[in-house]
């Protein structure tokens, strides 16, 4: 099947839906299916507001109906709301043509800590978007329930995976700091909330290991803690086998791929007891969830390698691309 996944999320960022897009797309190939990644590049845009290493496709409507005009596609799924995913979508309900959208991102809550507007009024928008779409394809259980509070629909379940030849347990030498070493991977940006780990009292060292609009304020307002960033998988997984404990301070996560890649490395993770730790960690012992992330990051040191290990290992691609065929809609 010729499948086309539209994004307005696609290398050279680093986050965790270009992760989960490149990896499905790679899976998919790997089933025999061709896969068409309609993304920023070949497109006029602008730097997003606030997040300048994002490009904002501008008035991409008619570009994008040639390309999906010249494409044919077989399926057509749309992985994002920003401007690609609004001119794909058009496509699809002008042409007749059935899509399948996913939910990877909290827009809504991001908007509201940026703006202070209610809740409701950018829900509101994301679910016109999703509205029309076949399935919503959501990240997790509680994400599910969730948009089913807010009206939406049509979300249906589809998990993420793990790779798990990259992310592995290795040597920690690899970083020079005093043990142990608490470790948060990811964008750093005032959503991920990481002043919550930043201002603990906890012994040995912090670490970040990432980029974003957020990181220069938070160097001078944290000197103390290591600041990095990975040259590309291989460094970043050596980052992640490094460290004793991984602590993922975000509220507002849909999944938190981090942590999977994190387990995956040998390392326990210790995060707030909500959406999205709650649905990779749950009651597994390879975390602690709890609302004093200090003790959560204390007590999680005492798990075992070999236990996030195995657990990791469930979190297979070849059973997320599976999940991905099962609720796309061909083009007849």
């Amino acid at each position: 099947m010729h499948i086309a996944i539209v994004t307005d999320a696609w290398h050279p960022q680093r986050n965790g839906v270009v992760r989960v897009l490149s990896t499905l797309a790679d899976t998919l190939r790997g089933l025999g299916h061709r896969v068409t990644v309609i993304e920023p590049a070949g497109f006029a845009a602008l730097p997003c507001p606030s997040y300048p290493e994002i490009p904002l496709a501008v008035l991409p409507g008619r570009a994008m109906a040639r390309r999906l005009d010249s494409l044919a596609p077989q399926a057509v799924h749309i992985a994002t709301e920003g401007p690609l995913g609004w001119a794909a979508r058009r496509w699809c309900l002008r042409r007749h043509r059935p899509f399948t959208t996913a939910y990877h991102t909290k827009f809504p809550e991001y908007v509201r800590a940026r703006t202070g507007v209610p809740l409701s009024w950018p829900y509101a928008v994301v679910r016109r978007f999703h509205a029309p779409s076949a399935a919503v394809l959501c990240p997790s259980p509680s994400v599910h329930r969730e948009l089913a509070q807010w009206g939406f629909r049509n979300a249906v379940e589809w998990s993420h995976g793990v790779d798990t030849a990259t992310f592995r347990p290795q040597p920690k030498d690899f970083v020079d700091l005093p043990r142990p070493l608490f470790l948060y991977v990811g964008r750093v940006a005032v959503e991920k909330n990481l002043p919550a780990f930043l201002g603990l009292g906890l012994p040995g060292s912090k670490m970040v290991v990432g980029d974003g609009p957020a990181r220069a304020g938070l160097m001078r307002r944290f000197p103390q803690v290591a600041w990095r960033i990975a040259n590309d998988d291989g460094e970043l997984s050596r980052y992640f086998a490094a460290a004793d404990c991984f602590v993922f301070p975000s509220r507002t996560d849909t999944f938190g791929l981090v942590m999977l890649e994190s387990l995956a490395s040998g390392v326990p993770v210790a995060a707030f007891p909500v959406a999205g730790p709650r649905d990779v960690i749950g009651d597994a012992p390879v975390g602690v969830l709890d609302e004093d992330l200090a003790t959560a990051a204390r007590a999680a040191l005492a798990i075992p390698a070999a236990a996030c290990r195995d657990y990791a290992s469930r979190f297979a691609w070849g059973e997320v691309a599976s999940g991905f065929l099962r609720q796309i809609r061909p083009i007849l």
